[in-house]
């Protein structure tokens, strides 16, 4: 293509935002939601546009855009290959149905509230597309703004707590984070991704450790992985419906995507010699939060526990260095994305009714609610594995590479798809199925047009990619297979510089 779709998908919502700023204030009160669905819209059409593009065959970065931007090598460099082009669409397609969820929810300050989402996802999209490790800084610690004022301004009764926690935390592993890539910097005096993933400039085996353990810290929390997943269930809680959306359909995968894009092929040795202690956090975020999940009363927080327990199972996959599970892995953040999303949507239907998140509040609603009871079952066992739906396709090959690795990964694995049947049957059935014996829950109304406007396509897609992946598996396969085999390759080069390991680790 001879245009730059890439910068123009980036920077769209951003211009949308701008434009809604310039205005006065009266007519950006009543523009903005129209204005920022427009421009939200365009911009999953671009998304498509590029999809429709993309040469499933080759492995390359494709839509490469370069120019000057800091000097001294550093550019402002788009591209994107078969593991991020997914991750834009994601993003492209949530932020319209966020939008929407907002359209009456949100009464207070509504042009800020709608700046702060179109420029969260020109954020979003910047991060899955920069190739540049400056620009890739820039766009991921830029995100915790708008996210900070979204759960800061919107949020509930302990937003502020909740904003802080989640910003510290996010802050301190992405400032170790910015020191790693200064290292690379100096060693290999350039910060492009492509030419750092090419191995023209190779890491030293005794630096891999640190970078790793560096990359590692702010990877790990945006997860997040156990123990430092704490932050996700107060911001769940405190988020508003739209925020919530967004924290687990998106900003969670920036972690996910961090390690395929850095840690695995840019590491390997450090990888490699980590990789029990990312299976042992991984395993223990399984089976610990699924527990954890079991016990909660707040319907957003089980969910929110079920998101670590899940994206557990994608850092399990994606550390075994196969095929299958740095496969499964991807599939398992695109569908939980979608997924979580879409159960995070549900909540945000009975809260705007009742104002309560208290699974004690509702019970019997499918004699009120069939349409709903109808899509919130898609979504609950989607959640759990069911056949037929997305989280079964990512969780059979994240086990299926997991079984590969080692037998007990697997085992241990499969106890939290256990665990996950056990807390989202559970909530299920306290909340749709019973006796409707709550007077306050006589008279509430099931899904609205716009509610189902928005839950409708995410029923499609959940089924759709269960029953046939194949596009996804086209975009994503050859990249996958060329990681495994970068990985591999620089392994052994890295082995060889390095003969005793056991003198260089740290």
């Amino acid at each position: 293509m001879g245009w730059p779709i890439l910068s123009l998908l980036t920077f769209l919502p951003a211009l949308g935002a701008l434009a809604i700023l310039a205005m006065p204030k009266a007519s950006a009160e009543q523009m903005a939601r129209p204005i920022a669905m427009i421009v939200t819209l365009l911009d999953l059409v671009l998304a498509l546009v590029m999809w429709a593009n993309f040469d499933t065959a080759s492995s390359a970065f494709q839509f490469l855009e370069q120019t000057s931007w800091l000097g001294g090598g550093i550019n402002y460099k788009m591209g994107v290959d078969g593991i991020s082009m997914l991750f834009v669409v994601l993003t492209t397609l949530l932020m319209p149905m966020c939008i929407l969820a907002s359209w009456d929810s949100v009464e207070k300050r509504i042009v800020e509230y709608i700046i702060a989402f179109l420029v969260l996802e020109t954020l979003m999209i910047g991060v899955f597309c920069a190739l540049d490790l400056f620009v890739f800084y820039v766009f991921f610690e830029a995100g915790l703004i708008p996210m900070f004022l979204i759960i800061g301004v919107w949020g509930g009764a302990r937003r502020v707590y909740a904003t802080f926690k989640f910003f510290l935390y996010t802050l301190l592993g992405s400032v170790l984070m910015l020191l790693a890539m200064m290292a690379i910097y100096i060693q290999t005096g350039t910060t492009d991704i492509v030419t750092l993933l090419s191995g023209a400039n190779p890491i030293p085996a005794h630096m891999q450790y640190w970078l790793w353990l560096a990359f590692f810290a702010s990877f790990a929390v945006k997860v997040p992985m156990w123990p430092v997943h704490t932050w996700l269930p107060d911001a769940h809680v405190e988020a508003p419906t739209a925020g919530s959306v967004i924290l687990a359909g998106i900003l969670l995968k920036m972690g996910g995507y961090g390690f395929l894009r850095f840690s695995l092929p840019m590491f390997p040795l450090a990888s490699e010699y980590f990789a029990p202690l990312v299976f042992s956090l991984s395993l223990i975020a399984i089976v610990y939060t699924s527990l954890v999940a079991l016990a909660q009363e707040d319907i957003k927080k089980l969910i929110a526990y079920s998101s670590v327990a899940h994206m557990g199972l994608v850092t399990l996959g994606t550390f075994t260095f196969n095929h299958q599970g740095i496969e499964g892995g991807i599939f398992q953040m695109l569908s939980h994305g979608i997924v979580s999303g879409a159960l995070f949507f549900c909540v945000g239907v009975v809260y705007d009714r009742m104002h309560t998140r208290e699974i004690a509040a509702y019970g019997g609603l499918v004699n009120r609610m069939p349409i709903y009871a109808v899509c919130f079952m898609v979504f609950t066992l989607a959640n759990v594995g069911l056949p037929g739906t997305s989280g079964f396709v990512g969780e059979f090959l994240t086990l299926l590479g997991a079984y590969e690795a080692n037998t007990w990964l697997a085992i241990f694995g499969t106890t939290g798809i256990i665990l996950s049947a056990a807390y989202a049957l559970w909530l299920y059935r306290r909340v749709i199925f019973g006796v409707l014996d709550k007077k306050n829950l006589q008279d509430i109304m099931d899904m609205s047009p716009r509610e189902i406007a928005i839950i409708a396509p995410l029923v499609i897609l959940t089924i759709a990619m269960g029953v046939y992946p194949k596009p996804i598996f086209d975009v994503t396969g050859p990249s996958v297979a060329h990681l495994v085999e970068q990985f591999n390759t620089r392994l052994e080069a890295a082995k060889l510089e390095a003969p005793r390991l056991a003198e260089v680790a740290p």
